[in-house]
Formats: C-alpha cells, structure tokens, sequence
C-alpha cells in the first residue's frame, strides 16, 4: 500500500510516519512545506527507509501536488498539513485561511480528479482522510463530551479554519462521492512536539528556570491524547474506517491546564532534584487569558472503540512521564527545531492593544 501523508515532518504526522515504517510494509510519501514547525529530523529514524520517500511542497500548489500524486499512484492520502496553533491565529489568521480552507480545497480537487482516472479495485479501495480537531466544536459545559454529531461552533481563527476544511471534505463526499474518512482529535502531546505548546513549553522553561506561564486561572480543562495512541487511531481510520464517516479520537484524560503544570513541575522536581529551579512550581506566573479561549473539551471515543477496537494505551501519568523525559534526552532536537522565529514567547496575549492601536 502507498500512501501519501501530508504535513508528515510535523509533530502528528511525523508519529504515524514512523509507526507505519516500523510496524508495516507500507510505502509512505511524506509532502511537507517545512514551515517553522515542520522538522525532518523527527523522522531521522525512518529517513534512510527505502520504503520512505520525502517530497517538498505545499499542498496550496495544485501543479507540484498533481505531479507529487501522478507520480506515486497512492492508495491512500492522510491529509494533516495544517497551520495548527491557536496563539498564532490569534495573531496572524490569514495563513490560517490560506492553509487550511484554500489549500485543502486544492488538495480535495487534485486528489478527487485523480481518483476519478483509477480503475477497478484500486480505486473502490482508495481513501482520502482529513485529520482535524475537537476544536470545531467550540466551548463544552460543564458536563457531557463531544461527539460525532455535535454541531460546530468554532472560537478562533484556528478552529474556523480547521471547521471549514471539514465541512468542504464532506461536501466533496456528497457531491461527487469522493471517498474520504474524517478524524477530530484531543489536544496531542508526546515527543517531537514544537515548543510553542504547553508541554513542551513548559518542560523547556522549567529547566532553564523561566516562568511558566499560565492563561487566566489556569482552569481550562483538555482531554489529553498521547501521540503514538492517536498514530494508531489514524492508521485504523485510514485502512478500516466506514467511508463517509466521522471519528473523534481522545485520550480519556481531563485535565485542567494548572493541574497539568503542576504535574510536570513535580515529575521535574523527581528527575531533577539537583536543579536551582527547584520546586519548579514556583516559577508558575499567571497572563492575561487568551481571546475567546474555550473552558473545556471533552471527547466521546466510544465510536471508534466500538467500531474499530481502539482504545488508548497511555493515561495521561504514563504519557507525561515519557514526554518528560524524552524532553529532557533531546535538548540539542530542542534547540535545532527552533530556527530562531520563535523563542517560546507567548503568542495572542497583545490582540487588545493591537486593535486599539489600529483604531
């Protein structure tokens, strides 16, 4: 099986890249832009793999896609380039829209006129499937969770970006039959994760003794998803999931954002007792709470475990162990990752001064 992965040098695609290299036969094609947050060395594991192949590009180019795509003749296409952080859209929407609404509507055309051409068991068999977020649902009360048929409600620029990509992936399914596959997934965390996220953010300036900053009262939960558990998740939907069908995928983990620092100050404190820093949680600092950011998310799995049989191997205790300490053996992919346009400030905390600036 050949299969297309898109945006395969980030953080989610880079996990299902190398689960599909080491644990299958399967030949994989990874089209990345490589964009700040795009790192090939995520996949210097697999890089040497004949079975792996690397294609710069960027899906918004409909010429250099259609040649990516006639070239391979794929099975498959896991579409998961995207602009993908909340902060920055809050910032900057416009590469959000450009991204995630335009050029997904450029990679559904090229992939639709090149399932069109296929023939026989190879095109019955192909699927296209579109990796997004819980976000598109907005802000969940506080009880009850996120499931399939929860009508959208999008806060940021981020998740209007993410609600839009799917609504045109199920359009394309409606339309012209187009056979694709849709994921919403919890907030991620694992190794090889861009510093701009909390975890990683705050692994890195607890150890370097900055502050750990925390929006408003630090009380937004999130259901929390170990990334090689959501690799796994994708793989089942893309080979096994119902055409036309949506999947959420979460990790059965709710945690509120303080009760996430704190977990990570005290497993620090353990691994580290040497360190100055030491209780890291003094360096928690609380900022001005982000624009329009939800309290909770909670996701409803039961779908994809009573259909596929997935269940998530990590809790959140074992994961977060492991992504401690992975952090703290990869300083060096740390440092390389960040290429100097970003130094795990903040973003989206100054869009009130800008507005009044601009008025």
């Amino acid at each position: 099986m050949k299969i297309i992965i898109t945006g395969g040098a980030g953080f989610i695609g880079s996990a299902v890249i190398r689960q599909y290299i080491q644990d299958t036969e399967h030949t994989i094609i990874n089209v990345d832009k490589l964009t700040y947050a795009g790192n090939l060395e995520s996949l210097s594991s697999v890089a040497h793999n004949p079975r792996y192949y690397f294609e710069q590009a960027d899906i918004c180019d409909t010429q250099a896609m259609q040649g990516i795509i006639n070239h391979y003749q794929p099975d498959a296409i896991m579409h998961l380039a995207a602009e993908s952080h909340v902060d920055r859209s809050i910032d900057g929407p416009a590469d959000f829209i450009q991204t995630n609404i335009v050029g997904t509507c450029h990679l559904l055309e090229v992939a639709r006129h090149y399932w069109q051409q296929l023939d026989g068991d190879k095109k019955l068999s192909f699927r296209f499937h579109h990796v997004s977020t819980d976000e598109v649902y907005g802000d969940l009360a506080e009880n009850g969770f996120f499931t399939e048929q929860t009508a959208y409600d999008p806060s940021s620029p981020y998740s209007a970006s993410k609600a839009s990509s799917d609504h045109l992936v199920r359009a394309w399914h409606r339309t012209y039959d187009f056979p694709v596959v849709i994921t919403n997934c919890s907030n991620n965390y694992g190794s090889h994760q861009f510093p701009e996220k909390l975890i990683p953010l705050v692994i890195l300036n607890a150890l370097e003794g900055k502050s750990l900053p925390i929006y408003g009262d630090g009380l937004q939960i999130r259901d929390w998803l170990y990334v090689d558990d959501h690799a796994r998740a994708l793989r089942l939907v893309l080979e096994s999931g119902q055409i036309g069908e949506t999947y959420n995928i979460g990790g059965h983990n709710e945690q509120t954002n303080i009760e996430v620092v704190k977990n990570i100050c005290t497993l620090l404190d353990q691994i580290k007792p040497e360190s100055p820093y030491k209780p890291h949680e003094q360096l928690i600092t609380y900022v001005n709470d982000r624009p329009g950011h939800d309290v909770r998310y909670a996701i409803d799995a039961d779908k994809i475990a009573r259909e596929l049989a997935w269940q998530p191997q990590e809790t959140f205790a074992s994961g977060l162990a492991k992504t401690v300490q992975w952090y703290l053996d990869n300083r060096q992919w740390c440092q390389r990752v960040q290429d100097g346009s970003y130094q795990r400030e903040r973003l989206g905390t100054d869009i009130k001064n800008t507005l009044e600036a601009q008025q």
